[in-house]
């Protein structure tokens, strides 16, 4: 399988260079030259074939011959070794748990996939993944994984790579604008994992990031790749749980409809994927927060990016979403047919919190703040559409915004052990502007 720019203007290149250069040289993300098919098989059986299987079975098709078998079940068996349940809130309305991995969030799953990954390519000398048609910095350069978070990929990522021989990872985040867990989760564990954290938006961020990417006298010091969703090992894998969903589906007769909570929107482009390759879905719900550049997009045709607001879904706290090239160009950028296949709500904190409480009340499901946001737009689908059923994917445990969660349900919610270990811990950071000279100083010093 070989992955071509969306920019136009690079080679194509392999799996693994991809993985290593995490964005093209143009600047655009990689994106698979075939959508290859699933087995009718895996689709008709898919209740006795276990997750390993299905995983593997899943990504194969993208990697080829690059990883060995053995050494790709093992890395992908490594990536969905907890629970990932489907869990009914009410007869029309179930929740896809993500948050049973080791950072209590969706993006475990992306960052476990990935961190393997690249440390198999290293392992194995990354010049030999490399093709000299690419331009790339010297080999011998030190690895740097360099990545801006919104809360939970920050985390996921340094979690995946810590201790990672070979890789510096650096995450930057927004000040004050994640929560007080994912804050600890991300700033709390040392060694090869260091925390910018940034006076500014998640945008901001993501806007430095691109500028070191881009920076050509940087990378002839460092070698960079980016942990974000923009990278093919951690967008790809995602279509694993969808498939898990699937799997734990009862309503054989028809299909669901599946309403993700989307700020970059890599995780719900992973889904549409998994469809287009064969999965049965009958609908996708994009479920924003105030931050609905994609939901005007929907009804205007015009793409308008803008500057991103603070919620208390901080993680979807984005303006100009990465990943909707994406979506645009799985349907050829063909307005009509993306409209058949996906809706996109905006949800605001108030309607949010409501959402949370009346969950609470009426079901006893604790729903964290973006799961209430995918709730509420799920349930506004339903309602035009009495006869169908869906699931909501909620991407993160609520103990990560207990902050936000507690006061609304006047409930105290119980730290899992991963998150007593860490919570009363001192933060470790370095406060830096939106100033790129200052990142770029902080990269040279590493």
């Amino acid at each position: 399988m070989n992955y071509y720019s969306l920019n136009k203007q690079s080679p194509s290149v392999s799996f693994s260079e991809a993985t290593i250069l995490g964005q093209a040289p143009d600047k655009g993300l990689y994106f698979p030259e075939i959508i290859p098919q699933v087995d009718k098989d895996l689709i008709e059986n898919i209740e006795h074939i276990s997750n390993e299987e299905i995983a593997y079975r899943v990504i194969k098709p993208y990697i080829g011959n690059e990883i060995p078998d053995e050494e790709l079940f093992r890395i992908v068996s490594e990536t969905v070794n907890f629970e990932i349940p489907l869990v009914p809130i009410n007869e029309s309305i179930s929740s896809l748990e993500l948050f049973h991995g080791p950072t209590l969030a969706f993006k475990d799953v992306g960052a476990r996939f990935m961190s393997r990954c690249l440390s198999d390519f290293i392992k194995n000398g990354i010049s030999t993944s490399l093709n000299t048609s690419v331009q790339h910095p010297s080999t011998s350069l030190r690895v740097v994984v360099l990545v801006a978070t919104s809360g939970d990929t920050g985390g996921a990522v340094a979690n995946g790579f810590y201790n990672v021989d070979g890789v510096e990872v650096v995450i930057l985040y927004p000040s004050g604008k994640v929560s007080s867990v994912q804050e600890k989760q991300l700033t709390t564990l040392g060694k090869n994992i260091h925390a910018l954290e940034v006076n500014g938006t998640f945008d901001d961020c993501q806007q430095l990031v691109k500028q070191a990417f881009a920076d050509e006298a940087l990378n002839k010091e460092l070698f960079l790749t980016s942990a974000n969703s923009i990278n093919v090992a951690r967008w790809l894998p995602q279509q694993f749980y969808y498939f898990f969903a699937y799997k734990q589906w009862k309503e054989r007769g028809a299909s669901p409809i599946i309403c993700v909570p989307s700020g970059n929107f890599g995780n719900i482009c992973a889904g549409i994927l998994a469809h287009i390759s064969g999965l049965p879905v009958q609908h996708f719900i994009a479920a924003c927060n105030t931050n609905d550049t994609v939901p005007q997009f929907m009804l205007t045709q015009s793409y308008q990016p803008k500057s991103a607001v603070a919620t208390i879904s901080n993680a979807m706290d984005v303006g100009n979403p990465s990943n909707f090239i994406r979506i645009l160009e799985l349907f050829h950028h063909q307005f009509p047919q993306l409209k058949e296949k996906l809706s996109a709500y905006s949800i605001t904190d108030d309607e949010t919190k409501t959402t949370m409480k009346r969950v609470y009340d009426e079901y006893g499901y604790i729903l964290d703040p973006h799961g209430a946001v995918g709730y509420l737009a799920l349930e506004k689908y339903l309602q035009t559409h009495p006869s169908s059923k869906g699931m909501i994917l909620e991407t993160a445990h609520p103990v990560k915004f207990y902050d936000v969660v507690e006061p609304v349900l006047n409930q105290t919610i119980e730290f899992p052990p991963s998150v007593q270990q860490i919570i009363n811990l001192q933060k470790q950071s370095t406060i830096i502007n939106t100033n790129y000279q200052q990142l770029t100083e902080f990269l040279m010093e590493l």
